[in-house]
């Protein structure tokens, strides 16, 4: 078994503290510990449906199901990834730019997974098609940067420096493989939302000079 953790844009600092990146943290972790004391009722009511969504209910839970999670390891997995490319796509679009561009990200991760599978009664939930859409970002602004990473092979760590193209170019084709594995399983139809990262991802990279622009704009 091995791995990659994105710690840190090792290339450069932000020039302003990454107040939203650090807020969109601290609010999945108000509602996890609201999901862990509400129990199954809760995620099952602020959870995404695919096939509510397009029975056209319930459509607050494309928002909602973006700050949930499946669990501790989902949670700390996603806010690693958040942390680790946030602050500097935050720091390029501005504050409030990369705000709508983070929501945005999740709503079209959401919009690709209901699109694949419409008819699908599992829930969908968490923030990984928002950060998809950040690392999309990243990707396209920063492709020559280093990325602090710890490698994990079985029981040998080290931290390391990769290419960010080379990292999140990676993952992203994990997704894609990934994602063809799951619709081939057509029993389960369940699982990680690979389309999310999928759909979140390509937004990112397709808008991410447009946000940009506006900061360009403003100054």
């Amino acid at each position: 078994m091995g791995g990659m953790i994105p710690l840190s844009d090792a290339s450069r600092r932000p020039k302003n503290f990454p107040l939203v990146t650090a807020a969109l943290i601290t609010v999945n972790g108000l509602v996890f510990v609201m999901e862990l004391a509400g129990g199954d009722a809760f995620v099952l009511r602020w959870s995404e449906t695919p096939a509510t969504i397009v029975a056209g209910h319930h459509w607050i839970t494309i928002l909602t199901a973006m700050f949930m999670h499946a669990g501790w390891m989902h949670i700390i997995g996603n806010m690693v990834f958040l942390w680790a490319f946030g602050p500097e796509v935050e720091d390029a679009m501005g504050p409030l730019e990369y705000l709508g561009f983070y929501l945005l990200s999740g709503l079209a991760a959401s919009l690709a997974q209901t699109a694949i599978m419409p008819h699908s009664t599992v829930p969908n939930l968490g923030a990984s098609g928002a950060i998809a859409g950040v690392m999309g970002a990243f990707l396209v602004t920063y492709p020559r940067d280093e990325i602090r990473t710890v490698l994990l092979l079985g029981w040998w760590t080290r931290i390391t420096f990769i290419p960010a193209a080379l990292l999140i170019g990676f993952w992203f084709l994990i997704q894609i493989f990934d994602q063809v594995g799951a619709v081939a399983d057509v029993k389960t139809g369940g699982g990680v939302a690979y389309m999310a990262h999928v759909g979140g991802f390509i937004f990112g990279a397709v808008t991410a000079r447009i946000f940009e622009g506006f900061r360009h704009i403003d100054d």
